[in-house]
């Protein structure tokens, strides 16, 4: 009887260990075999797994409804490679800036993406910037994402008519399979953006400078200009340079020499100036304190370069991964955007 009961336990083991090899076997042959896609109506071409799992549904975002379509393919054994595919905020700077659409779009994949690859409801998502630069024209972002017991890349871009994610997860690190998929990634080149016309610069509260302006309304600051050159007048009254940070506009002598690369000016503290200044993670532990971030502001507003320079060091990363999110109005100098330098202020209280 004790010889019969341990042949069927080791029978059942071997049944089991004969299954799970299957599985991987399974799983590694779907992987050997790879297909490019360009799907109907999308803007992309990518190369992954054969026939990858695909989804099309509509997400409700705030007010809005996003169109929403998942192409994925998932790997019991570990691997996760998907590309999400969103649109349904339009492309249009009189009412929405493509910095505030870019964030609008993540901030949705942060809610939509978990639950299609999360193997627990009390699974943890973290989502950490790395790098910030265009794709073919395209405004594109590199972060490091974690969903529970899987990390990996997630590499973020918005064209005029949507936003794509292409994500690459797994349990271990696996480069090989993260590098043929994400480099198999191709869109095409932007266009350059449509010249703006006089019902679009005053939708933007500009006034073309050829223009005049209406009965009873001041003339624009580039009229006066205008004016006082054709006056021959010296152009005193203008605006010292450096007396403005990130978001305003300066002028600059009128023998100044346009083509010359001008440096970046200092705009001191500015994050009363920041049009979008997200929070930085909370600190653990009894870690607090005050983090002093200096960042450079290209020209488009946007965060190219950041480091801590005072705070403790245990902060550093969050409040710099804050910072690079942060986004300004450009700043001009003599009707040109200028790059600015300044500091972002992080100040993180004590958990309870």
């Amino acid at each position: 009887m004790h010889f019969r009961r341990l042949y069927l336990t080791l029978l059942t083991l071997l049944l089991i260990a004969s299954s799970s090899s299957a599985q991987v076997q399974k799983d590694a042959g779907a992987w050997s075999e790879w297909e490019t896609i360009s799907p109907e109506g999308e803007e992309f071409t990518v190369t992954m797994p054969k026939n990858p799992t695909t989804e099309t549904a509509k997400f409700p975002y705030h007010k809005m409804e996003l169109n929403t379509r998942l192409y994925l393919a998932r790997s019991t054994t570990g691997p996760v490679l998907a590309v999400a595919s969103f649109s349904g905020i339009k492309s249009d700077p009189t009412a929405y800036t493509e910095f505030a659409r870019f964030n609008s779009y993540i901030d949705a994949f942060k809610d939509f993406f978990p639950p299609k690859v999360r193997t627990k409801d009390t699974a943890v998502t973290k989502l950490i910037l790395v790098s910030s630069r265009p794709f073919h024209g395209h405004t594109g972002r590199s972060y490091k994402l974690s969903i529970g017991e899987l990390n990996g890349v997630l590499h973020a871009f918005v064209t005029r008519k949507r936003f794509y994610a292409v994500v690459s997860l797994n349990t271990k690190k696996d480069d090989t399979i993260e590098d043929k998929f994400v480099s198999s990634f191709v869109l095409p080149d932007r266009g350059p953006d449509p010249a703006k016309n006089a019902a679009t610069a005053a939708n933007q509260g500009e006034q073309p400078a050829n223009e005049q302006p209406l009965e009873g309304q001041p003339p624009s600051a580039e009229q006066k200009a205008a004016a006082q050159g054709d006056e021959g007048t010296t152009g005193t009254a203008r605006k010292k340079e450096g007396d403005t940070g990130a978001g305003g506009e300066i002028n600059q002598p009128q023998n100044a020499d346009p083509n010359q690369t001008r440096k970046p000016i200092s705009g001191g503290v500015l994050n009363g100036k920041a049009i979008y200044l997200p929070k930085p993670e909370a600190a653990s532990g009894d870690v607090s304190g005050v983090v002093l971030v200096s960042v450079l502001v290209d020209e488009n507003g946007s965060v190219i370069d950041a480091r801590a320079i005072s705070g403790p060091q245990q902060l550093h990363t969050a409040a710099v991964a804050a910072a690079r999110l942060a986004r300004f109005m450009p700043t001009l100098l003599a009707g040109q955007p200028v790059q600015v330098t300044g500091t972002l202020s992080y100040n993180f209280a004590r958990s309870n």
